[in-house]
């Protein structure tokens, strides 16, 4: 099932959308699972943001509770600060080794369009700073894109939203917002922090806000990681459910590659072997090389490939081109490579060593 990652700032509504968006999807009969720090930090407060070790183990405790939910019957919901890009590349990997779909949701606190992490490019487009959203764009006729086809795909043309409006309505909000008064605003933002206090249960120093800011990496929808993107900012914009459903049913899984993929099974007779010849290998190198002089052949009975020797070969360098090539045939077995094998490693041996 998809992976939905929120991102931001502590009292950015990061809590009560990821439980706006687990009540929605609920009501449509679909298993959902949220993960999130109080969850996982237990008994411990906020302030593990401020302590590296504890918060590198409780970056790799959420990471663990995600990869144990991710399967095909759960929507997974991860609701923590994420705003490390390291951090959300390997939730990225977690979702495309299950090959499932997975989308970003970006939380900005009202204000902190002028202070703190920004969008990506805001500085090239206004409305590029507001809440944008990536949809598949329609077929003619006003259809909606048929299930399966990909929002990633990278050819696809995408329209940027403004949490289903037009863009040109953007800036005119903006100035109305400009136009509030100093109080006014002060007091959107005193209660924006209660009410999202109030869903997360924690609290954050004001040197611990600024320092998180300080090394925050806001989301680029350029990287693949960090797309299909949504941002959101405050809590009166409505959710794109829409959207979001759209880029988390009718969207391809990242594609896997060859990191990510479980290597393929080998017969217990195939790793025997290799363990034997390759072992029986050595151990005759190390025989031969005893009477031989530098630009000799050290040749081995049953190979048809032979090592020269330039220089004194030690069993730790033998033993360590050793196991990088198990590592590497466990990863291509092939049984019709068995009588190969010794030839296939002095080749290995030739070339690593020269």
């Amino acid at each position: 099932m998809p992976l939905v990652v929120f991102c931001g700032l502590p009292y950015s509504g990061k809590s009560r959308r990821a439980e706006e968006l687990r009540v929605a999807l609920a009501a449509e009969g679909r298993a959902v699972y949220v993960v999130d720090d109080a969850e996982v930090l237990g008994a411990e407060d906020a302030t593990v943001y401020g302590d590296s070790a504890r918060e590198k183990a409780l970056r790799g405790a959420l990471r663990a509770a995600v990869e144990r939910r991710l399967s095909r019957h759960e929507v997974v919901i991860l609701n923590s600060l994420n705003y490390i890009k390291g951090f959300r590349y390997e939730l990225y990997c977690l979702a495309r080794a299950a090959r499932t779909p997975l989308c970003l949701v970006y939380c900005v606190r009202p204000g902190g369009l002028s202070w703190g992490p920004r969008v990506a490019g805001a500085d090239e487009s206004p409305s590029r700073n507001v809440s944008v959203s990536w949809r598949p764009r329609a077929e003619e006729g006003g259809r909606p894109l048929a299930a399966g086809t990909g929002v990633l795909g990278e050819p696809q043309a995408v329209d940027s939203v403004i949490n289903g409006r037009d863009q040109a309505e953007v800036p005119k909000e903006l100035e109305r917002e400009e136009a509030r008064t100093p109080d006014f605003q002060a007091l959107l933002t005193s209660e924006f922090e209660k009410s999202a206090e109030r869903v997360s249960g924690a609290f954050y120093p004001p040197e611990l806000l600024e320092a998180l800011a300080l090394r925050f990496e806001a989301p680029d929808s350029r990287n693949r990681w960090d797309r299909p993107l949504f941002t959101l900012v405050g809590l009166e914009e409505p959710l794109p459910l829409s959207e979001i459903r759209a880029a988390l049913f009718e969207n391809r899984a990242p594609p896997p590659h060859q990191s990510t993929q479980s290597q393929p099974l080998a017969s217990g007779t195939f790793l025997h072997q290799l363990d034997q010849v390759t072992s029986q290998v050595l151990a005759g190198l190390m025989e031969a090389q005893k009477s031989a002089v530098p630009g000799d052949l050290l040749k081995l009975s049953g190979t048809t490939e032979h090592l020269r020797f330039t220089r004194p070969l030690t069993m730790a360098e033998l033993s360590r081109l050793r196991r990088q090539f198990i590592s590497y045939t466990k990863m291509h077995p092939n049984n019709e490579n068995l009588p190969q094998l010794a030839n296939m490693f002095l080749q290995y041996l030739s070339q690593s060593l020269h």
